[in-house]
């Protein structure tokens, strides 16, 4: 929302003059935070962790994959990156082709880009041809006796290339995990809170019938404050709480942490950012996709 922003300034100030205190006190911020991001999500994504960074949110959605499931293996997408944890690395083919290279229950599969991709615009249907390679994927691992947790994606692969998903994607292969037992976890971190213009979060671009199983956020949550969350269902939490050893994160969903969220809401909402993303989007698309008629060395827009 911008640099130093007064609002978010003010909201930091403000707090910090009262009370900041680590998590295992309660404190009114945490829940009307919560309940001010669940009104961005679709009903069932109605359980919320926080914690303090896009990293930590991820490897939290790992373990909460891996518990409702009680399978450990997961599906990426080609060239992703998802933190610098060592859980995260070992999930992100950006980072682990340059270290120690692929984990045997990591499955990589290549990311839906018409463009570029094994499947373009002038394939038949490159969506239902994208997502059969996923579920092909989960047939090869399951002829060697492994069985998937999870898909874990960007909604908009960013490091990839900033690369838009054909609309109907992650429908098609969400059937495809739910059926293998996995669930579908929508990474926004770089690219929600309404980023993406025409929705809040990127993968409502897939269209109103999509629902991921947890969605991690971080980065623009704060506006460069240490914040990030996890959202879920009732049902993966519940299996979640059920080892009985509970999830703790001192400083995460503190209330200062939280009353920079909201003052983040409030901003994003008072000053139009949503549809101001969407305005200055197209037209600078339309700019540069009138450059690319005249240039033939630019090949795609995005």
């Amino acid at each position: 929302v911008g640099h130093c922003h007064p609002d978010i300034v003010k909201a930091a100030h403000e707090q910090n003059q009262l009370l900041n205190t680590n998590s295992r006190y309660l404190h009114d911020n945490l829940v009307d935070y919560a309940e001010r991001l669940s009104k961005t999500l679709p009903e069932k994504l109605c359980i919320f962790y926080f914690l303090n960074s896009g990293s930590e949110a991820n490897d939290l959605a790992l373990r909460l994959a891996r518990q409702y499931t009680k399978r450990e293996d997961v599906i990426v997408l080609d060239h992703a990156y998802h933190g610098h944890l060592t859980s995260l690395i070992d999930i992100s083919p950006y980072k682990f082709r340059n270290l120690e290279g692929q984990k045997e229950w990591v499955h990589v599969a290549p990311v839906p880009d018409t463009y570029r991709g094994v499947y373009r615009e002038d394939h038949e249907d490159s969506v239902t041809a994208y997502a059969n390679e996923v579920k092909i994927i989960i047939e090869q691992a399951q002829e060697k006796g492994r069985k998937i947790a999870a898909f874990f994606v960007e909604s908009l692969p960013s490091v990839g290339g900033q690369i838009i998903p054909p609309p109907g994607y992650f429908q098609k292969v969400a059937e495809h995990v739910h059926k293998a037992g996995g669930v579908f976890i929508a990474d926004e971190i770089q690219v929600g809170f309404g980023r993406v213009g025409r929705h809040f979060w990127a993968f409502q671009l897939q269209g109103e019938d999509f629902i991921p199983d947890i969605v991690t956020m971080g980065k623009p949550i704060g506006n460069g404050h240490p914040i990030a969350c996890v959202a879920t269902t009732k049902e993966i939490a519940e299996a979640f709480a059920a080892t009985g050893v509970e999830y703790f994160n001192t400083f995460g969903g503190n209330p200062v942490s939280c009353a920079i969220g909201l003052a983040v809401l409030d901003v994003i909402e008072k000053e139009h950012l949503q549809a101001h993303a969407m305005e200055i989007g197209n037209f600078l698309m339309k700019l540069l996709k009138e450059q690319k008629t005249k240039h033939p060395i630019i090949g795609d827009v995005r």
